[in-house]
């Protein structure tokens, strides 16, 4: 009996074929915008700065990363950058820690709900910046009131949505496995946690605009390196050149991130994308 070939793929379709170039589109626009903009302000001030040129942004951005700088011999875009990174990074992880065994916890021990759920909802109510002065205050100008800004800003919301997720899940499965002997610690990180992993990293996804606003802010008020120092340390001298490459790093550092976290989705969950299809 002959085999049969495998049934072919069926054909993509035109519109999935111009998906790549629509979603060029609006940045394009965008671009188009701008260049418009800087060549009207520019023809009718060629000093301008608030709306520079791709060349006088190249000319600063060439300056700031690959350029040591006079004083200190370092290439400022590049120690700032691993000056942000380095916060976001322990402020995203620790919230992210944090909020998943909050949010387990809550969603699997009702005791623990009890007794914590209302102080959570409450924290996450606070408005971060509004706290951050008394950060400042309370914990000095170092590295420790810039994390703590981020693990305030995001932990609750992550918890909160992890206990969402977990109150979601089958109680039919925590049943069963009771039933074959298995102990609460099984329960919360042998069942319960490989199937909110993945509602984390998304978590983590939406939370990364939040955690660059607060490091930004922090960065701005009280720090000696980092994106948003530099970025406020500038606006001084009005130098856009500067700003707009330093805003643009940052937005093309949060694309990264946030594509990582997609990878890692698509990598290791992939029951989850068929389940969110």
């Amino acid at each position: 009996m002959a085999l049969k070939p495998p049934p072919s793929p069926p054909p993509r379709s035109g519109a999935s074929r111009l998906a790549p170039l629509l979603a060029l589109v609006p940045f394009a626009l965008a671009l188009a915008a701008y260049l418009v903009a800087s060549h009207l302000r520019l023809e009718e001030n060629p000093q301008d700065k608030l709306l520079p040129s791709l060349m006088k942004m190249a000319e600063a951005f060439d300056r700031m990363a690959f350029t040591p700088d006079p004083q200190s011999g370092e290439y400022l875009l590049w120690v700032d950058t691993w000056a942000s990174l380095r916060r976001i990074g322990v402020g995203v992880g620790v919230a992210a820690i944090a909020g998943l065994l909050m949010g387990l916890n809550m969603g699997l021990l009702p005791r623990f709900k009890a007794v914590f759920a209302n102080f959570v909802i409450f924290l996450s109510m606070v408005p971060p910046l509004a706290v951050l002065p008394i950060l400042f205050i309370s914990l000095g100008v170092d590295e420790l009131a810039k994390v703590t800004l981020i693990v305030l800003g995001i932990f609750p919301l992550i918890a909160r949505d992890i206990l969402l997720t977990v109150e979601k899940i089958p109680r039919q499965q925590i049943t069963k496995a009771i039933t074959l002997g298995a102990s609460r610690f099984a329960i919360i990180y042998r069942i319960v946690l490989p199937q909110v992993m993945p509602r984390l990293i998304d978590n983590l996804r939406l939370s990364l605009g939040a955690a660059w606003l607060f490091l930004i802010a922090a960065e701005a008020i009280a720090s000696t390196e980092g994106l948003g120092y530099r970025i406020f340390l500038v606006r001084r001298y009005l130098a856009m050149d500067v700003i707009l490459p330093y805003v643009l790093w940052i937005i093309l550092l949060g694309f990264l991130l946030d594509w990582l976290l997609r990878l890692l989705v698509a990598m290791r969950y992939r029951w989850y994308l068929g389940s969110e299809a």
